[in-house]
């Protein structure tokens, strides 16, 4: 299935059916008059998160939502029936922006949640309605009322417990198909990713799920390269698994850039709890594996992890790092919840 990460779609509410215009006349029915019955509501348009979805290609080819209008109401008293819902099923991690791409309407984060996103017009009185003793026979009715209609951005966040950052090449491709199920495409030319990877990572019989986004270069946020597109996959994570390559000439300067970007983009992601690892150690001997491992040191403030994903070292030891980041992530979010006194308080 092909990864789609944004799409702009037309939604529209339904309108209100009108009411009826209709009178009684029966021969040997004593009461006559109006029975025209009024209109029924238009569709509503909700937005429901559901499970065994990880992309919005299904709005790539359908793209305008229309609710249905409500039915007329009839003689008889009789009311229209309310106009069919439209609902749009999206994966968990998606936002609902609106055409301005900015302003957030709703987060979607939990299977089930469900949205009301735009209420069906009300329909309209039929003549019944307006009877009275000074107007015992009115001959007009409401017309319903319409719907509300819109663009929105539809916006995808994976969510995962850590992500994984770096230059192109870096090796975090490698690394995620070292510890995962999942196969990433690998090559050994930049921006082999070219969409994020998802993968369930078990160590020590726990699990978590790790993302893999495409390499960023120097200007990113400005839109260089690829951008700073994916990089709200990894806004929801906990933790950052920073990949440097070891086969470069300057890995602190790789470091800084990459911190540059994350920086720039904002939205706490240099904020993160980050593990710092030198990739593709095994092709490199020892004296230079020392030397570049104390320029990211001194860069990065953080001693880091001499890693390679292709022979196995330290891997399970990144791993370790990495869920013990995610722990003290989990802990420092539960102690800043109020907790609430045992006993109610009282006067």
């Amino acid at each position: 299935m092909k990864f789609l990460d944004q799409a702009k779609i037309y939604v529209r509410s339904g309108d209100g059916g009108a009411g009826a215009v209709s009178f009684r006349r029966e021969k040997y029915i004593e009461f006559g008059g109006p029975d025209g019955g009024d209109g029924g509501r238009g569709g509503d348009v909700y937005v429901e998160c559901v499970d065994g979805l990880n992309t919005l290609i299904d709005f790539r080819f359908h793209q305008h939502f229309k609710a249905k209008t409500g039915m007329h109401g009839m003689g008889r008293n009789r009311t229209g029936a309310k106009g069919d819902d439209v609902v749009l099923r999206v994966p968990v991690g998606t936002e609902i922006l609106e055409d301005d791409n900015d302003t957030v309407l709703a987060d979607m984060t939990t299977v089930g949640e469900r949205l009301l996103l735009m209420k069906g017009g009300n329909g309209g009185f039929g003549n019944a309605h307006f009877k009275s003793s000074t107007n015992q026979a009115p001959r007009h009715a409401n017309p319903g009322l319409p719907g509300e209609e819109k663009w929105i951005w539809l916006r995808l966040k994976l969510i995962a417990d850590a992500g994984l950052v770096g230059l192109p090449n870096a090796g975090k491709s490698t690394f995620l198909a070292a510890v995962s199920a999942a196969r990433p495409k690998i090559a050994d030319y930049p921006f082999t990713t070219l969409h994020p990877n998802l993968g369930v990572v078990e160590i020590d019989g726990r699990g978590f799920v790790i993302a893999d986004i495409p390499g960023l270069i120097e200007g990113a946020h400005d839109g260089v390269g690829l951008g700073d597109r994916f990089l709200g996959h990894v806004e929801r994570t906990r933790t950052l698994l920073h990949l440097v390559d070891g086969t470069q000439e300057d890995p602190g300067e790789a470091y800084r850039v990459i911190r540059g970007e994350l920086a720039a983009y904002g939205n706490g992601l240099d904020e993160k709890r980050e593990v710092v690892a030198l990739s593709k150690v095994d092709a490199l001997d020892p004296e230079t594996r020392e030397a570049r491992a104390a320029e990211l040191e001194k860069a990065s403030g953080q001693k880091p992890v001499l890693l390679s994903s292709a022979s196995g070292e330290n891997v399970e030891r990144t791993l370790r790092m990495i869920q013990r980041a995610i722990d003290g992530d989990r802990e420092e979010e539960a102690n800043m919840v109020p907790h609430l006194p045992s006993e109610p308080w009282r006067p």
